[in-house]
Order: structure tokens, then sequence, then C-alpha cells
């Protein structure tokens, strides 16, 4: 006679064949880990959106603060070639600013930039030109844990220069 092959999970004829579904029974319809799976993969995608967040947000922070800083820097400029062209044509080499001209071109470069009132400090004395810019930047991913924008501010001085030899 021929014997048909057993299954590889049937349990062995005899008396084990009891303690055998007893096993099987118990560690696979117990339900104590049910869901276990599921709570690990959304525990991990939240953890993993975090990250995205940092990574984008933070390089759009710091793209942020560079392109604010680069304004400041550029605005101070403009305002520091508001030269009083009376001063350094009586006084020579010494060059004065004219503020209110100076704090006009700041005012005006930033305007197109996109920075108005309250965002932005000029200060203007005939030594030199100070600009700060205060600005808070919009969160992309991070915006949906409750971090809505990142606060940059950013400050540059230029002073007019005629002539330089040394500088100090």
């Amino acid at each position: 006679t021929l014997r048909r092959p057993q299954r590889r999970w049937a349990a062995p004829p005899g008396p084990g064949r009891r303690r055998w579904a007893e096993y099987c029974r118990a560690s696979h319809d117990s339900g104590r880990d049910a869901g276990t799976a599921t709570a690990f993969v959304v525990g991990f995608a939240v953890v993993l959106l975090a990250f995205a967040g940092l990574v984008v947000d933070g390089g759009l922070a710091i793209n942020a603060r560079q392109r604010v800083s680069d304004h400041a820097e550029q605005a101070a400029r403009a305002g520091s070639q508001a030269v009083d062209l009376s001063t350094v044509r009586r006084d020579g080499a010494a060059a004065g600013l004219d503020p209110v001209r100076a704090r006009a071109a700041v005012a005006d470069f930033l305007s197109v930039h996109g920075y108005h009132g309250d965002s932005v400090r000029i200060d203007a004395e005939p030594d030199g030109v100070t600009v700060t810019i205060v600005k808070d930047e919009p969160t992309q991913l991070l915006s949906l844990v409750g971090f809505r924008s990142f606060h940059i501010e950013a400050t540059a001085q230029a002073r007019p220069a005629v002539g330089i030899e040394t500088e100090f």
C-alpha cells in the first residue's frame, strides 16, 4: 500500500496529537499580539514625518536666513552710497553720509524685496548705515505638528570709504 505523505504542519499520529492541537490553538488564537504591527507602522510613520520635516524645513530656514542676511547687507551697501559730496569736497578723503538720502536708499531697496514697516529698522549716521531685518519664515512640514514658523533676524552695517589704504 502506498502511504500518503503527511503535511509538514500536521500533528503526528498518536497520543501527542491532542497536545499539538492545544499548542497550535494557544499560539495562534490568543489574539494577544493582534494589531502590534499596525501600531508600530503608525508610530514609525510619525517619526519619519518629523525627521522629514526637520530636513525640509531646516533647509528652508537656512536658505531664508541667508536670503534675509543678504538683503540686509545689500541694503546697507545701497545706503552707504549716499555720500555727502560737499563733505568729501570740503574735507578731502573723509567721507560722510547724508543720513536722509541713506535712509531713503535703504527703504527703496528693501521695499523692492518686500520688506516694509515693523520688519525693518534703519539707523543712518554720517559715519555708516545699520540695517536690521526681522522676518518669520513659515514652515512646510513642521506646521503639521504645530511648529508654524522660524524667526529670522539679520543685521548688517556698511560705511562709506574713500581712498582706502588700510582697513581697521
